[in-house]
């Protein structure tokens, strides 16, 4: 290992390893095959769900090629907030629109409008062929928008909703996510890198270093997926990228902070990397080791979205590691001293290696009262936590995405003036001989609002049921509970009934996810504990780490569920958040704890266990708060996309992290050292020289 880090560092072989880097990150950008991920994200279930079942099931059947966009029309609101009611012209102009929509149908009769009692709306269902909106969801959605919306009387309006308006407003989502993701990290990690490092030179290199990290590992990442089954889809994508910058950007900055420790007491600068890459090298790959083998338990999941950002977001922190450890020493070898002007580190081997008085200062003031910190920050993040009392998880189809779009307005219209489940229909796939029998069952189970037989194929009979409740509403996903126990306790061949549709994916997917989260938080937490115990050589410091790093992810689970429910309007936490949201903070916030704890027990060789944890806190203090504060402002990035699920993983782990970062890091586990003292480190003994 020494050889390599000599490699890399030495005066001629660092330009070797610079270009030769260069060279074959050009050749691998221009070799690789490319693949295209999904615009949007699919429900990835197990094929065992009964929702996966029905959907392979009716690839059999005629209607598997066909697909509906559901148009609404109603006439605005008033002064007063309230919609008026539809006129005998705007009813002839829709009557007519209809017709128009039936030019674009497959079902031209199928258009024929259908007004609600109310006399507030009206609505259309276009039967469509899937291949051809598959092939443009959203030309197609423009067309349909087109056809229903021209020539209207003043004030009268027009919106797509179901399947087809629903998946052209979530690509839409999407439309080029990675540049605006790409272009905006890049933008904040640049400010933040010239803030921290205050040199208008010295950001371009680590800036340059990420942005090719992130870029091979998008290119690694495509190739890969196809050979390995992996789907990938913009949501992947761009967390992986957020990830990649956050993370190599937090690696870059503790390599340059140490090697510009060692640059004031190392006349040579290859000999200062070199001591630099031997002394912070091993706790950037523990850190991120461990984020790349938390990432990897998602492989275990159930749900292929899991899956895909598991495999994705490992190779690219993996990536970002190499990179941190390889290509950037290099690169700062070869730019030498100049490249921090105007604040040049100078040789002075009578300087201290101590220089920040501030985090002295800290550090000793908690070392007096670390059990007064220790109750007083147990209470803080206490009552932070409360704030997931009445906190639930899964959110309707309407409200995953941000802004209003039309779909959403539309389903809001259907609620009020007709059947809340009209549209988004349920699926029974029965068998031929019980259809009857299962009908009859569908009928009389409460929230079922109608039954409507429908083709057969392959010896089962398709019942198309449309609920009264909202799609994707905890009153639907009873309503699709009650119907599976109908049919299983019914016995007989009606208990081979499947239950299927939309609604029936998404409690599926909640359920699977669900599954997920309890396999995996206890794999995160042991390959954390691990980790941890090997790097330390303690039995008692991962534990007290992991209790800090467990204590912040609730508090900011429950913070942030306040700011959802009363300030962004997040009725709950979408399906995934949760995981992911723990993933990222218990392997991010362990990062911080590693850095600060390696530097810990290096000095305790030296000074003792106390005097050893002041002078980390000291050397490390600065350069991990920034750290912080650019990861947590890198992941509040992800809420560029109108995406609720990506606003609520950007949320939950920039609080997490600066909570991290500037309440437990910084005072919680400092307290914990003081208070343990030599027992943080049981069995070993660092204060003993080893």
């Amino acid at each position: 290992m020494l050889g390599i880090v000599r490699i890399i560092t030495g005066r001629r072989t660092a330009w070797v390893v610079l270009v030769g880097a260069v060279i074959a990150v050009g050749l691998l950008f221009a070799l690789l095959p490319k693949s295209a991920g999904n615009d949007f994200p699919t429900s990835g279930l197990p094929t065992s769900s009964q929702a996966a079942r029905v959907d392979a099931l009716l690839a059999d059947f005629p209607s598997a090629k066909q697909t509906s966009a559901i148009v609404v029309w109603n006439r605005g609101g008033d002064t007063t907030g309230a919609e008026s009611a539809l006129t005998e012209t705007d009813k002839a102009a829709i009557t007519a629109q209809a017709a128009e929509l039936g030019a674009l149908s497959t079902a031209p009769r199928a258009t024929t409008p259908r007004f609600s009692d109310d006399g507030l709306a009206a609505i259309s269902v276009v039967p469509l062929e899937a291949a051809a909106v598959s092939a443009d969801v959203k030309g197609t959605a423009a067309d349909i928008r087109s056809a229903a919306s021209s020539d209207l009387p003043s004030g009268l309006s027009s919106y797509v909703t179901g399947p087809v308006g629903f998946q052209a407003d979530i690509s839409n989502a999407f439309a080029g996510a990675d540049f605006r993701l790409l272009l905006v990290t890049v933008i904040v990690v640049a400010v933040l890198l010239i803030i921290t490092y205050r040199s208008p030179v010295l950001w371009i290199v680590p800036l340059v270093v990420v942005g090719l990290a992130d870029g091979l590992a998008g290119v690694v990442v495509s190739a890969l997926a196809g050979p390995f089954g992996i789907t990938l889809d913009a949501s992947v994508s761009g967390i992986q990228s957020v990830l990649v910058f956050g993370a190599g950007t937090n690696y870059a900055l503790l390599l340059v902070a140490r090697y510009r420790e060692e640059l004031l007491h190392t006349e040579s600068r290859n000999e200062a990397m070199r001591i630099a890459v031997r002394s912070a090298g091993p706790a950037i790959a523990a850190s991120g080791g461990t984020v790349a083998l938390s990432l990897l338990t998602l492989l275990f999941a159930e749900l292929s979205g899991n899956r895909a950002l598991g495999f994705a977001c490992a190779i690219g922190v993996v990536i970002a590691i190499l990179f941190a450890l390889i290509v950037l020493p290099a690169a700062l070898v070869v730019c030498g001293r100049g490249l921090f002007w105007p604040f040049v580190p100078r040789y002075d081997p009578a300087s201290p290696r101590v220089h920040t008085e501030f985090w002295s200062r800290l550090g000793r003031g908690v070392a007096r009262r670390p059990v007064a910190i220790i109750v007083a920050s147990a209470l803080g993040l206490g009552a932070l936590s409360l704030g997931l009392v009445g906190a639930s998880v899964g959110l309707s189809q309407a409200d995953q995405l941000l802004g209003n779009p039309e779909s959403v307005q539309a389903q809001a219209i259907v609620d009020a003036s007709f059947s809340s489940g009209l549209t988004s229909q349920t699926i029974v796939l029965a068998p031929d001989a019980s259809a009857t029998e299962a009908a009859s069952l569908a009928t009389t189970t409460a929230g079922v609002a109608t039954v409507q037989p429908g083709e057969s194929a392959n010896g089962r009979t398709r019942l198309n049921l449309s609920l009264s409740s909202e799609p994707g509403s905890e009153t639907t996903f009873a309503t699709i509970t009650a119907l599976r126990t109908a049919y299983a306790d019914a016995g007989g061949a009606v208990a081979d009934s499947l239950v299927g549709g939309t609604d029936a994916t998404a409690l599926d997917t909640r359920t699977s996810s669900q599954r997920d989260q309890d396999l995996i938080l206890p794999m995160i937490l042991a390959i954390v504990f691990g980790i941890l115990a090997l790097l330390l050589r303690s039995l008692v410091a991962p534990v007290l780490l992991i209790l800090s790093v467990l204590a912040t992810f609730f508090a900011s689970l429950g913070a942030s569920n306040l700011i959802f429910q009363n300030l962004l309007g997040f009725p709950a936490f979408n399906t995934n958040v949760v995981l992911f949201a723990f993933l990222f903070l218990v392997a991010l916030g362990v990062d911080y704890n590693i850095f600060l704890t390696t530097r810990a027990r290096e000095e305790a060789r030296l000074h003792g266990t106390r005097e050893g944890m002041v002078r980390a806190l000291s050397s490390t203090g600065a350069v991990i708060t920034s750290a912080g504060i650019l990861i947590a402002a890198v992941f509040v990035v992800l809420g560029v996309l109108p995406v609720v699920a990506l606003a609520q993983i950007g949320v939950i782990v920039c609080l997490g992290v600066l909570l991290d970062t500037l309440l437990v890091r910084t005072l919680v586990v400092p307290a914990l050292v003081f208070l343990t003292g030599d027992r943080f480190w049981w069995p070993s003994h660092p204060a003993l020289r080893e």
